[in-house]
C-alpha cells in the first residue's frame, strides 16, 4: 500500500512501516503510529517560529512532536527528530480538543506546529486544525512542505500560515534528505499562495549554494515578490562539515543581492545584523526592528523612544507594505529553553555532559532527558549551566541517575583541578582587565548572567556585560555609544555563533567603536566551537581566556590540553577540521549507539 502523505511515496507492506517509521500499514490503510503525543506545548510569540509578516507580536501555542519524514544532514532538530524515543514518557498525550483548550487558556490566537514537521504527525495535525477552527483559532506550521497534492488538499482549507523550509534547488540536496527533487515544494508553494495561505520561505545558506538561493528568489518572484524570504545562515551541527558555514559578512552581501528579486529578505543566525529588520522595498525606510532570539528566531522590538505601531504604508514614500493580520504590542517572553529551537540546545547540552562521562547509548541519554523534562527542571538546567560550580554539580547528578558516578566524579575532578590552578595563579592579581563578550557582531551583547561571562570572571577579568541591563535570548543588541562607554580592554567573540576577528574588527571601525580593545586590537575568538558554553569543553575555553587576560601568568597549551581532554573523556583524537558547532557531539564523526 502506498503512503500518500509525503512525496517520498513509500510502498508499505502489511504490518510494515515507511521510511520515516511514523506510519504503518495495518491491513486496512495507512495509520499514524504515535498519534496525539507531544514533546512541546508552550506559548510563543510568532516571530520566534519564525513568521515575520503574520499577526506580528501576537501569541501562538507551539506544538511539537518527534520524528520527521526527512533526514537532513546537520539538522538543528536532530535531538527530537532522530534521537528522542517516540514512546518516551517525556511526551504528553493530549487530544486535539485538549490542545485547543491549552491555546485558549494561554490567550493564544492560534496554534503553530514547528521544530519537527507536521508531516510526521499528519493525521493528528489535521484533527487539531479542525478543532482549532471550531474555536476560531488560527492554524499554521513550519514544514518542508513535501506534501502530496492529496495530503495538501486535506490540510489546506485549515491553514492560515506556513513557513516553507526549502532545502535548496538541486535534486542532490533533496536526495540527501530522503526525497528526490524540489519540484513538489515549488508546486505546493504555488497552490498555498493561490489559496490565500500566508507564506514565508526559509532556506539554509551554506557557502556553496549561493546560486541555488538566487534561483529560489527568482522562483518566489514569479509567484509573488511580497513573499518574505528568510535566509538561515548555516550553523554546522551533528555530522555537518564546519567549512560549509558562511560568514556573517558574506551572508549579508547575499541578502543585499536577493533584494533585487523579492521585496522582503531576512537574515537569521547572525546576531547583531540589521537584516532582521523590515525596510521599505522602495525607499529603504526602517519599518520594524527585530533582534536575534536564538537559532532560527527573532523578536520584534519597539523603535527608540516609541511603542510598536502598526504600519500599512511606508511613512516616507507611501508604498503599501505586505502584512497579514493586526500587530499587537505584546511583551511576551518565552520561558528559559522554551519557544523554538533553544529547546533543542537544552537537550544537546544534557547530551554533551553525558557523552563526556562516557555515555554513548541513545536510551540512556533519553532517560536523563526524561528526568529533566518530566520533573520540570528545564529552568533549573538553564540556571545551573551558567555557573561553574553548579555545572559541575549537574554533571554529578546526571552521573548518579545513570549509575556513572565514578565517571562523573572523574570529569568533575578534572574541571575542579583546572579551575584551582587558575584561581591559585590569580591569588595576587590586583588589576583585572575589563572584558566584553559579543555574539556574532560587535553590538550584540551576551547577557551578563551567561556562562561566557562567568568564565571571564573565573579567568581574572571584569565582565562589563554585567554592567548593562541586557535582556533577550541569549542577549540583545546595544548601541555603539553604550559599548564605547563600557570601554573594554579585551573583547571575546562567542564560540557558538561566531565571527572572524578580521570581520569583527572591520565592523567595529564601521560602527565607530573606539574602545581600548579595538585600539589595541585585543579581540579574540576561540580556538574551537564549544569552548565557552554548553559542553564541558568550556574548561578549554577558560584556559584560553586566562592566557589572553593574563599572559604574564598563564601559558596553557590549549591545543595540547584539548588533545588530552579528547583522549581522556572521548577516547579519540582532537582534530580541529572535524569540529563543528554541536554542543554534544565531540566532532562530526562521532555517532550515538542505537
Amino acid at each position: 500500500m502506498k503512503c500518500k502523505i509525503c512525496e517520498r511515496g513509500c510502498k508499505i507492506p502489511e504490518n510494515g512501516t515507511g521510511a520515516c517509521g511514523l506510519y504503518e500499514n495495518n491491513g486496512q490503510g495507512i495509520v499514524e503510529r504515535f498519534p496525539n503525543k507531544y514533546l512541546i506545548t508552550c506559548p510563543i510569540s510568532i516571530e520566534t517560529m519564525p513568521m515575520l509578516h503574520f499577526y506580528m507580536g501576537q501569541k501562538f501555542l507551539q506544538v511539537s512532536t518527534v520524528g520527521c519524514n526527512f533526514h537532513c544532514p546537520g539538522c538543528i532538530s536532530t535531538v527530537i527528530v532522530k534521537e528522542m524515543n517516540h514512546e518516551s514518557k517525556a511526551l504528553k498525550e493530549l487530544s486535539p480538543v485538549e490542545i485547543v483548550n491549552e491555546a485558549i487558556k494561554n490567550n493564544c490566537i492560534g496554534i503553530a506546529f514547528l521544530m519537527n514537521d507536521p508531516i510526521a504527525s499528519f493525521y493528528t495535525f489535521v484533527k487539531i486544525a479542525e478543532a482549532a477552527k471550531e474555536r476560531n483559532l488560527l492554524v499554521g506550521c513550519s514544514s518542508n512542505t513535501y506534501f502530496t497534492e492529496d495530503a495538501l488538499n486535506k490540510i489546506i482549507k485549515y491553514l492560515d500560515f506556513i513557513n516553507i523550509g526549502i532545502k535548496g534547488m538541486s535534486d542532490d540536496i533533496y536526495r540527501k534528505c530522503g526525497g528526490s527533487t524540489v519540484n513538489p515544494v515549488i508546486r505546493n508553494m504555488k497552490i498555498l499562495h493561490n489559496n490565500g495561505v500566508c507564506i514565508e520561505v526559509s532556506c539554509v545558506y551554506t557557502n556553496n549554494n549561493e546560486k541555488e538561493i538566487i534561483e529560489l528568489a527568482k522562483k518566489i518572484k514569479q509567484i509573488s515578490k511580497d513573499i518574505p524570504l528568510q535566509i538561515m545562515r548555516f550553523i554546522p551541527l551533528e555530522e555537518a562539515d564546519c567549512s560549509l558555514e558562511p560568514s556573517i559578512k558574506s551572508s549579508e552581501e547575499l541578502v543585499k543581492e536577493l533584494k533585487q528579486y523579492v521585496n522582503y529578505v531576512y537574515l537569521f543566525n547572525s546576531p547583531g545584523t540589521d537584516f532582521l529588520n523590515t525596510y521599505c522595498p522602495v525607499c529603504g525606510e526602517l519599518i520594524y526592528k527585530r533582534d536575534f532570539y536564538g537559532p532560527m528566531g527573532a523578536k520584534l522590538k519597539p523603535m527608540e523612544g516609541s511603542n510598536l505601531v502598526e504600519k500599512e504604508i511606508c511613512p516616507r514614500c507611501s508604498f503599501k507594505l505586505s502584512y497579514k493580520g493586526s500587530l499587537k504590542n505584546v511583551k511576551y517572553q518565552e520561558a528559559d529553553f522554551e519557544g523554538g529551537y533553544p529547546f533543542t540546545r537544552a537537550l544537546e547540552i544534557i547530551e554533551s555532559i553525558l557523552i563526556t562521562i562516557g555515555v554513548s547509548e541513545k536510551n540512556k541519554i533519553v532517560k536523563v532527558w526524561e528526568y529533566v523534562l518530566c520533573n520540570k527542571k528545564l529552568k533549573d538546567l538553564h540556571l545551573n549551566i551558567q555557573n561553574l560550580n553548579n555545572y559541575i554539580n549537574t554533571i554529578k547528578i546526571f552521573g548518579k541517575i545513570l549509575g556513572y558516578n565514578n565517571e562523573a566524579e572523574n570529569l568533575a575532578r578534572y574541571l575542579e583541578e583546572k579551575i584551582s590552578i587558575i584561581q591559585n595563579g590569580l591569588s595576587n592579581v590586583k588589576n583585572k582587565p575589563r572584558v566584553y563578550y559579543a555574539m556574532g557582531k560587535p553590538l550584540f551583547c551576551i547577557k551578563g548572567g551567561r556562562m561566557e561571562n562567568q568564565l571571564v570572571e573565573a579567568a581574572g577579568g571584569i565582565s562589563v556585560n554585567k554592567e548593562l541591563d541586557c535582556g533577550g535570548r541569549p542577549g540583545m543588541r546595544i548601541t555603539a555609544k553604550q559599548l564605547n562607554k563600557l570601554n573594554p580592554d579585551i573583547i571575546f567573540i562567542s564560540a557558538f555563533i561566531s565571527n572572524s576577528v578580521e570581520d569583527f574588527y572591520d565592523e567595529c571601525i564601521k560602527d565607530g567603536i573606539n574602545t581600548e580593545a579595538v585600539k589595541n586590537k585585543r579581540i579574540y575568538t576561540h580556538i574551537a566551537p564549544g569552548f565557552d558554553f554548553g559542553s564541558p569543553r568550556w574548561i578549554l575555553g577558560l584556559m584560553y581566556i586566562a592566557n589572553n587576560l593574563h599572559p604574564d601568568i598563564f601559558n596553557f597549551n590549549v591545543i595540547k590540553e584539548a588533545e588530552q581532554f579528547y583522549q581522556k573523556f572521548y577516547n579519540m583524537d582532537f582534530t580541529l577540521s572535524n569540529l563543528n558547532r554541536s554542543f554534544a557531539k565531540p566532532d562530526n564523526k562521532w555517532k550515538l549507539k542505537a
